[in-house]
């Protein structure tokens, strides 16, 4: 009987222990490669917000792998300009705070990368803001097209 109540009392202990908070999208989803520089997308994001406002970043996860930054070339190694023409792109910095609860420190907040992206024939850079801390569906923003 002792036995019994000793494994119920730990059993509850461990159990009510355990985080009831809500987790914070995953780092560990798994992109689908077109090879080891480049992420298969196959979709255009509809909504014009996507990657294009620090409020709506790409998510492209990898910072607990070691890959984040590869991540972040990775996506943007998968996108044309909307004719098809080939991509430039260089890293702006970090800017823009924004909560994560996959934050490394614990502080729950992130920054996101900003990079200005051009092809040839553009009339200016477009900024694509990345978050390498959470991981979502990749799609193309509206004005760039895929590789195939």
């Amino acid at each position: 009987m002792k036995t019994k109540l000793l494994l119920t009392g730990i059993l509850l202990f461990f159990f009510s222990c355990a985080s009831t908070k809500q987790m914070g999208k995953s780092t560990n989803k798994v992109q689908i490669l077109r090879d080891d520089n480049t992420f298969l997308i196959t979709e255009i994001a509809t909504d014009e917000t996507y990657g294009l406002t620090p409020k709506n970043p790409v998510e492209v996860g990898g910072v607990k792998e070691s890959e984040g930054p590869k991540n972040e070339r990775r996506f943007l190694n998968a996108l044309l300009g909307p004719n098809g023409e080939q991509i430039s792109y260089f890293r702006a910095g970090s800017c823009c705070a924004i909560k994560s609860d996959n934050d490394p420190f614990g502080f729950g907040s992130v920054m996101l990368d900003k990079y200005k992206v051009t092809w040839e024939n553009a009339k200016d850079t477009v900024s694509i803001y990345i978050n390498m801390y959470d991981s979502g569906k990749l799609k193309a923003p509206v004005g760039f097209t895929l590789k195939k």
